[in-house]
């Protein structure tokens, strides 16, 4: 099935009845923001900008290449076919899980190990069976699909072809046969954004968005509207940066579908004639005033239990700019996130 094909499919199948958003699957976070999640989410700049991952929804083997401004991309699948946007999950955690390590003062390193269930859980993916069939596909399309670029990661322009993910490797209970722990190797052009500071923070419900252009429209949004008031982009630019391979009056009717919805995080769409307006929603604007979150007196003993040596007035800053940094999440139960998080932090780094 041609992408263009799969594109219409989804529209078809879309229905009234079902909502544009994903279901919120985990939606228990007050304690787990902080334990698991306490990496905001990152997206690296270079495959924000440009069309890398497929938008199909079957396996897609078709050999891309693009050039814009003066950037060339080839993008070559295996034969499990090109790595699509969904995949993509996967490295944005990565990206998160290592920028948050800096912030911690910690190096961060290529090699990125982590737990397949906070994965699922953090990107909003299923925890059944299916949900770790589905991401270890994830890795073969990432480490498989192979790419020709000279896009400039830390300020260098190197014309070279690599893969997404340099290797993996996943380890398995051996009595129930379910992913304990999962290696990623990033890949030097992955790794070097990082080290280069080339990364933006998403919404979390950018991992609700159901439909592949969905996420990628608003990666754009994010990119280029930013904290602007509004940003303009011609129709036929905005499919050719999306990567869209449908014909013009089916993208027209995709986007139409994506207006008349308007669940876009962050961002408004509004199309007049053959230009797409994007409008900020007022949630990127910085933020002049914020109620922080209030905790009990007796929270703070507990913080020198959870994180000994630690100053719990210290941690509690740390807390309080993470808690900002996250979109000032509705949190039912500070006084247990900000325990998590110093619990989190003082495994991560025992010693002040």
């Amino acid at each position: 099935m041609t992408q263009a094909v799969t594109e219409t499919t989804n529209l078809e199948h879309g229905g009234k009845e079902r909502s544009p958003l994903l279901p919120d699957r985990h939606p228990n976070q007050d304690f787990f923001i902080c334990d698991v999640l306490d990496a905001i989410p990152k997206d690296d700049m270079a495959s924000m900008e440009h069309p890398i991952f497929s938008l199909a929804t079957k396996p897609d083997h078709r050999l891309l290449a693009y050039e814009h401004n003066g950037v060339r991309i080839e993008i070559a699948p295996s034969m499990r076919g090109l790595a699509t946007i969904h995949d993509k999950d996967v490295l944005i955690y990565c990206i998160s899980q290592l920028m948050a390590k800096m912030k911690a003062g910690e190096k961060p390193q290529k090699e990125v190990h982590l737990t397949a269930y906070d994965l699922l859980v953090s990107t909003n993916r299923e925890t059944s069976g299916d949900g770790y069939r589905r991401l270890k596909e994830a890795l073969e399309r990432l480490s498989g699909t192979r790419i020709t670029t000279n896009i400039r990661t830390k300020g260098e322009e190197i014309t070279e072809g690599f893969g997404l993910v340099d290797s993996w490797r996943i380890v398995r209970k051996t009595d129930s046969g379910r992913m304990a722990s999962v290696k990623v190797s990033l890949s030097d052009w992955m790794y070097n954004a990082v080290l280069g500071h080339e990364v933006l923070t998403l919404h979390r419900d950018y991992f609700r968005l159901r439909k592949p252009l969905e996420r990628r429209v608003y990666e754009i949004a994010r990119k280029h509207c930013g904290q602007q008031d509004r940003w303009t982009i011609r129709l036929a630019t905005l499919q050719k940066k999306c990567g869209s391979n449908s014909p013009p009056r089916v993208f027209r009717s995709m986007l139409k579908d994506l207006v008349l919805h308007d669940h876009l995080p962050d961002y408004s769409i509004t199309l007049e004639g053959d230009l797409v307006i994007f409008r900020n929603r007022e949630s990127m604007k910085p933020r002049v005033q914020v109620s922080f979150p209030l905790l009990d007196p007796e929270t703070y003993n507990d913080v020198r239990a959870v994180a000994p040596g630690y100053d719990p007035y210290f941690l509690e800053q740390e807390w309080r700019d993470w808690w900002v940094d996250s979109g000032c999440i509705e949190l039912q139960y500070p006084d247990k996130a900000f325990i998590a998080f110093c619990k989190k932090r003082y495994e991560r780094k025992p010693n002040p």
